[in-house]
């Protein structure tokens, strides 16, 4: 029986893949599924195979609705209203993290090497905001070479999408490849969206193999380097603080509505 309720968590995790700085795990974890998510990945290379494809396929049509449909209305809020749609986004991230805390019990499984991995995890992802953002141009008439890169960028990006804190769409950003990737979704590149997608695909299968590993292994370092990606990618995100009054106070309101939506789905999803 498709569980359709995760069709509306899907489209919100797509939702954010579009946007460079935020993580479709971080959402996964918002709304509750994160570990399941990664378990059904897992299980698709299993005897039950088919009770997984069934939980994931509302959150897989979701993403790809999500993805379709709103990668013209989030290039054009990043384009229109920049900072007000990245306070938006910080707002979801400062819910997330004292959700995150209690999720990992901090007080009764985190030791002083936790900490350390926390305050690690999130320089290193923090770091990535002073990287050159430079979308790059679009790529045309791609030769084979061009094809293998966009499968490998593809790759590496799902690897990064699944981790909470870690953009998908920054991986790409960084690549040089977002714009090649957003323009073939708007114009329905077939060939760019099929390499791209196929990279997209292997890179989860391998990377969830391996945090479902750990999460089984080390479950407390895990919540601890996720928590730190997840703090990190507030600066990524951070847009810098509006002059403007006018301004100021509507990316305050966005910032407000984004906390207490995901302060909201959170709760939804300990349910």
């Amino acid at each position: 029986m498709f569980e359709w309720k995760n069709l509306l968590k899907g489209m919100m995790m797509g939702a954010s893949d579009v946007v460079p700085g935020v993580s479709g795990g971080t959402v996964a974890l918002l709304v509750g599924i994160y570990e399941r998510l990664i378990a059904a990945i897992n299980g698709l290379t299993s005897k039950d195979w088919k009770k997984h494809v069934i939980f994931l396929i509302p959150v897989g049509l979701g993403m790809g609705i999500s993805i379709l449909t709103l990668s013209h209305l989030i290039s054009w809020l990043l384009e229109a209203f920049p900072k007000p749609t990245f306070f938006f986004f910080l707002g979801l991230v400062f819910a997330i993290i004292p959700l995150l805390l209690r999720e990992a019990e901090f007080k009764q499984t985190f030791n002083a090497g936790h900490y350390v991995l926390l305050a690690l995890a999130a320089v290193g992802v923090a770091l990535t905001g002073f990287v050159s953002q430079d979308q790059g141009a679009v790529m045309t008439s791609l030769s084979w070479s061009d094809y293998l890169f966009l499968f490998f960028a593809g790759w590496l990006a799902s690897s990064a999408m699944i981790l909470p804190g870690i953009s998908g769409s920054l991986v790409l950003l960084l690549l040089g490849v977002y714009q090649t990737a957003i323009e073939a979704i708007k114009t329905l590149n077939l060939p760019v969206i099929i390499v791209v997608g196929f990279g997209v695909v292997i890179g989860l299968l391998l990377t969830s193999k391996l945090i479902q590993y750990v999460f089984q292994r080390f479950r407390a370092a895990t919540y601890a380097v996720i928590i730190g990606f997840v703090v990190g990618s507030i600066f990524v995100i951070y847009p810098g603080w509006p002059e403007d009054i006018l301004l100021l106070v509507i990316c305050l309101l966005s910032f407000i509505i984004g906390y207490f939506l995901a302060f909201r789905l959170g709760k939804a999803g300990e349910n």
